[in-house]
């Protein structure tokens, strides 16, 4: 099935429709089924593949999502380049619910979840110092201040396990360490995408702001569908810009991620 798709976008509620038309195919991977059948359609002359990250009837929680057979089989379908948009929390009050963010950092608080691919046959290092693609930002970027939807072209996302929210000292924590946003599902799903040498760029909806940000009652899963469900439109939009804006060809680092490495076995 490979070359059926050069650009992959995970996401979640709200995103399963913007490919229209669109063909689903079922892929086995060695790490098991991803989270539920791909959707293959296409984007402004561009094959897209898109996979609903918490399964299309939202049945996997934050740490039960297999991210290995996420990626894996996203790759095997030929996707070298993968949109990630996501919910998550503020940190700070300078991001209000609405706000889209383009992070450059991240900061893995997870505990339990398969973090790689190379269990066996030998330590595969993979770098990791800027966990994004420089160019996929870029595009993003550009995409989202041309659409008028100026985005903060910068910050650290904080990665939990959830499925509960931050206690208030936890989220006053986070922030006293300089990280500006929250959320549950951006690792290991960078650090698996770096592992297979594919691009991978979170863009991010700001659906709250966390515990220790404000006064009140804190973050609601209520609240977080309502803000995710008032932007999806907008964030729909921006995906489809984006998407036609991608370089075709990858002058960035990603490519060059497993050179002069041994690998345990092929990748697909």
């Amino acid at each position: 099935m490979a070359g059926l798709a050069s650009i992959g976008v995970i996401g979640g509620s709200g995103l399963y429709e913007f490919l229209s038309p669109a063909d689903e195919v079922t892929v086995q991977t060695p790490f098991g089924p991803p989270s539920d059948r791909i959707v293959i359609g296409e984007v402004a002359g561009r094959k897209v593949a898109f996979l609903p990250r918490h399964g299309r009837d939202h049945q996997f929680p934050p740490h039960r999502i297999p991210y290995r057979a996420n990626l894996w089989a996203l790759r095997s379908l030929g996707v070298r380049q993968v949109l990630a948009p996501s919910a998550v929390g503020s940190l700070t009050s300078s991001y209000g619910p609405g706000t889209l963010a383009i992070p450059d950092q991240l900061v893995d608080r997870t505990k339990g979840r398969a973090q790689t691919f190379y269990d066996e046959g030998g330590a595969v290092h993979v770098p990791f110092a800027d966990p994004y693609c420089p160019r996929g930002r870029a595009t993003a970027i550009s995409a989202a201040r041309a659409s008028g939807w100026v985005p903060a072209g910068s910050g650290t996302l904080v990665v939990i396990d959830g499925p509960r929210f931050s206690s208030r000292a936890e989220s006053r924590w986070y922030a006293a360490q300089g990280w500006t946003l929250i959320g549950m599902t951006g690792s290991p799903e960078a650090a698996l995408a770096r592992e297979l040498a594919l691009c991978y760029t979170t863009i991010a909806l700001v659906t709250d702001t966390d515990a220790g940000v404000e006064e009140g009652e804190g973050v609601t899963h209520a609240e977080v569908f309502r803000v995710f469900a008032e932007n999806i439109s907008r964030l729909r939009g921006l995906l489809m810009q984006t998407i036609e804006e991608l370089p075709a060809e990858r002058d960035c680092p990603c490519p060059l991620a497993l050179d002069g490495i041994r690998l345990p076995f092929p990748l697909p």
